[in-house]
């Protein structure tokens, strides 16, 4: 829609998680720096934690990407607290026969593939995703896997993946084996306001921009009203670039963002719930009216 007339080569700011386009920013570079240590350390289990949007899955998404052939690897997606025993839904991720088998066969089995592919030189990861959502016999039923060895070497390394609920349910003491089991681990926090700006301009250049195309205050702005959340910001980021296109403006400055604010709070089905703009002012300047002066990055000052 846009893209040509920004002279872009594809959408800068999907909310699909897209390994080319990850931001490694300090936190995400820290957080892809323990999992590769994790990785090539054998450690059993890993657990990255953050918000929702905060780019876990396109973290986990870029790991994949770079693996070589002598990781074989089973994800598991479909979490949730009525879940007691995951050894089914882990075959199912390596491609493992399943049906009909007792949970005691189940554990023999994948016992079995995993001593095979030990054999064969290959290790194998297990990447829980939205582990949050697991109950304590489901985490139980892991650590019970992660006791399958091989003299000093781990069969099995997990990675799990999950929200901030996810350090609450480790800190519950009927799970201090497990977490006693944990052998790295790394929280990501949201952007703050510069990595904001580098974020959206490391995304334009993943998409064929070189050029500036969002001013440093609107980069500010959308930064700050998406609280840091990357997810947050490709939402509000393009919605800003479909009105600036639609106004046929070159540059995206703060007074297209504010048009936006404005009218996901006024007109929006969700309203502003993805965004924080209820601080003093920032209601004041949404609810300006395009033309008005306030809404211009080089706006004169005003006379007394």
């Amino acid at each position: 829609m846009y893209e040509s007339f920004y002279g872009l080569k594809e959408k800068p700011f999907s909310i699909q998680p897209d390994p080319d386009f990850l931001y490694m920013g300090k936190r995400h570079s820290l957080a892809y720096t323990m999992l590769q240590y994790a990785i090539h350390n054998r450690a059993g289990f890993t657990v990255i934690c953050g918000d929702i949007g905060c780019g876990k899955t396109t973290l986990i998404r870029r790991l994949l990407k770079e693996m070589g052939d002598e990781v074989s690897v089973g994800m598991v997606t479909n979490t949730h607290p009525d879940l007691a025993d995951l050894t089914e839904w882990i075959m199912l991720a390596f491609g493992l026969p399943y049906d009909r088998l007792t949970p005691v066969a189940r554990y023999d089995a994948f016992q079995r593939f995993l001593i095979n592919e030990y054999g064969q030189g290959r290790r194998v990861l297990l990447i829980v995703d939205e582990a949050q959502n697991l109950s304590a016999p489901a985490m139980e039923s892991l650590r019970m896997l992660s006791n399958i060895n091989a003299d000093k070497d781990q069969l099995l390394q997990i990675i799990l993946v999950g929200q901030p609920q996810l350090r609450d349910l480790l800190k519950r003491p009927e799970l201090q084996q497990f977490a006693q089991r944990v052998a790295a681990d790394f929280f990501i926090p949201p952007l703050n306001s510069v990595e904001g700006g580098d974020y959206i301009a490391h995304r334009l250049k993943v998409a064929g921009r070189e050029r500036q195309l969002f001013t440093p205050l609107a980069t500010s702005k959308i930064a700050r009203a998406a609280g840091g959340i990357p997810r947050s910001i490709n939402i509000l980021a393009e919605m800003a670039l479909v009105y600036g296109f639609a106004e046929e403006e070159r540059l995206i400055d703060v007074h297209i963002v504010d048009e936006v604010l404005r009218d996901r709070h006024q007109f929006g089905v969700l309203g502003d719930i993805n965004f924080q703009i209820s601080q003093p002012g920032d209601l004041k300047q949404v609810d300006a009216q395009p033309g008005d002066s306030r809404f211009k990055d080089d706006a004169p000052p005003q006379k007394a």
